[in-house]
C-alpha cells in the first residue's frame, strides 16, 4: 500500500518488479477532514480494504481474482437522501517559484457556477500529511452552509515524492507555503463563483499555524479560525510533548542558540500586521499544541485591538474531533463565527449556519441553550446547537463546559 498525489492505492509487486495497482480508492477512515487514511488486510487470495469515495465515510470491499466487490453501505440510510456537496480537483502553480500545487474544492449543494459564493481556505496539517478526495464530514457542513471550501496539498505534504515533501524541511511556518496558499485562492476567484470580497482560512494543528501565519501576512481574509496552533516555537517547544523531535529535526539548534530562527517562524513574530478576526480553538489537555499558545495570540490580539475569541475544550488532548459531539462544536463555532464576517446572504441551503446544514433533512431538532448559561455550551448540546455569538459574555464557566472567552 502506498500514497500517490492524494490517492492511497493497494497493489501487488511482483518478484520481477512488475506493479500491479488494485485500487486507488483505499482511505475514508478519518470523517473529520479528508486525510489519505485508510487500511487493507489480507487472507487466502482475498484482501479485505477500507473503500473510500467522497461523498461517504469508509465502507468494507473485497478484492478477490482482480475484481472488486463492496460489502457493506453503511451510511446510506442517512446520506442517501441528502445532498452532498461535490468534490473537484486542480492543479496550479505556486507564484513562489513555480511549483506545481494539487489541491480540491468541494462545492455547496444545488451548486450554481453563474452565482459567487464565500469560501473557506482549510489548511491540513502535519505539515507532512495530505488531504485527498475523501468524505468530510467538517467540510461537508461548511459546504452546506453556503461556502466553498478550498483545500490543498502545499508544498510539505505527502505523496507527491520526498523532494516535495522536504520543501518545507526547517521552514514551517514560511511565506513559501503561504504563497502556495494563496496562489490557490487567486486561481479559484479566476473561476468567478468565488467572491472575492468574502474569503475566510481555517486550519487545524500546523494548518492551525498557517491560519495565524497567513493573517500576518494579508488582510484579504475577512475572518479566521486557527484550531490548535503553534503561535510562539520558542514555548511551544520547551512545552509540548514533542520537544526532543522538534528541536532535533526540525530546525537547526535548541531556541537559545537559534532565537531568530525560531521566532521568525512563529506566527507571533508578525503581530503586529494583524488586523483579521480571529477564533482560537484549543483542548485544555492538548500536549501537542499546548493551549498556552493559543493563550499567548489571543491576550496579543486583545492587546492589539482586534475581534477574537478563544474556545476552550475542557478534557479534550489534541484530537479535538476524537468526540462527535466536540467535531460538530468545532465545525458549529467556525461557521457561526465567519457567518459573523460574511458580508452577503446566504447562497447555499435554506438556512445558514450549521443549524440548517443539520437540519435539512430533519434528522436533527437544535434544543436551545439553557437560559441560566448563554455564553457556553454543554458538551452533549454542542452536538445539536452551537455559538450564539451575540450572546456569548466574557465568562469563564466551570471545567465541565466548553468554554467561550471573548
Amino acid at each position: 500500500m502506498y500514497d500517490e498525489r492524494g490517492q492511497r492505492k493497494l497493489a501487488e509487486l511482483s518478484l520481477k518488479g512488475k506493479l500491479k495497482v488494485l485500487t486507488d480508492a483505499v482511505g475514508g477512515t478519518t470523517l473529520g477532514r479528508p486525510y489519505l487514511s485508510g487500511q487493507f488486510d489480507y487472507q487466502s487470495g482475498t484482501h479485505a480494504v477500507t473503500l473510500a469515495r467522497p461523498d461517504r465515510p469508509a465502507d468494507l470491499a473485497i478484492i478477490r481474482a482482480g475484481e472488486l466487490r463492496q460489502l457493506t453501505y453503511l451510511n446510506e440510510d442517512l446520506l442517501d437522501r441528502k445532498t452532498l456537496g461535490v468534490v473537484q480537483d486542480v492543479t496550479y502553480d505556486s507564484d513562489f517559484d513555480g511549483t506545481e500545487i494539487h489541491g480540491f474544492y468541494l462545492t455547496p449543494p444545488d451548486f450554481d457556477p453563474s452565482q459567487q459564493y464565500p469560501m473557506i481556505l482549510e489548511v491540513h496539517g502535519g505539515p507532512h500529511l495530505a488531504y485527498g478526495k475523501f468524505f468530510s464530514a467538517e467540510m461537508q457542513l461548511m459546504a452546506a452552509s453556503g461556502y466553498i471550501v478550498f483545500f490543498n496539498n502545499y508544498r510539505g505534504s505527502t505523496s507527491y515524492g520526498e523532494a516535495f515533501a522536504l520543501l518545507l524541511q526547517g521552514k514551517y511556518a514560511s511565506r513559501e507555503d503561504f504563497r502556495d496558499h494563496m496562489s490557490g485562492v487567486d486561481y479559484m476567484i479566476k473561476k468567478g463563483f468565488v467572491d472575492p470580497s468574502n474569503l475566510f482560512v481555517s486550519g487545524g494543528s500546523a494548518g492551525g499555524i498557517a491560519a495565524a501565519y497567513a493573517i500576518g501576512l494579508t488582510d484579504r481574509f475577512n475572518a479566521a479560525v486557527a484550531a490548535k496552533p503553534v503561535i510562539n516555537w520558542i514555548s511551544k517547544t520547551l512545552t509540548a510533548d514533542s520537544y526532543v523531535y522538534q528541536i532535533n529535526h526540525q530546525f537547526s539548534g535548541p531556541p537559545w542558540e537559534q532565537f531568530e530562527e525560531y521566532w521568525q517562524r512563529s506566527p507571533l513574530s508578525l503581530m503586529a500586521n494583524v488586523v483579521t478576526p480571529t477564533m482560537l480553538l484549543t483542548g485544555e489537555e492538548d500536549r501537542r499544541t499546548p493551549i498556552s499558545e493559543t493563550e499567548q495570540f489571543y491576550q496579543a490580539l486583545k492587546l492589539k485591538g482586534v475581534d477574537a475569541v478563544m474556545v476552550r475544550l475542557p478534557g479534550s488532548s489534541h484530537g479535538i474531533a476524537g468526540r462527535p459531539s466536540r467535531l460538530l462544536s468545532k465545525v458549529g463555532h467556525t461557521l457561526a463565527w465567519f457567518d459573523r464576517y460574511r458580508k452577503t446572504a446566504d447562497l447555499g441551503g435554506d438556512e445558514g449556519g450549521l443549524s440548517g446544514a443539520l437540519n435539512s433533512a430533519d434528522d436533527l431538532v437544535p434544543t436551545q441553550d439553557p437560559p441560566d448559561t448563554p455564553d457556553t455550551l454543554l458538551d452533549g448540546e454542542a452536538a445539536a446547537d452551537f455559538l450564539d455569538i451575540e450572546s456569548a459574555s466574557s465568562d469563564l464557566q466551570s471545567s465541565g463546559r466548553i468554554s467561550l472567552i471573548f
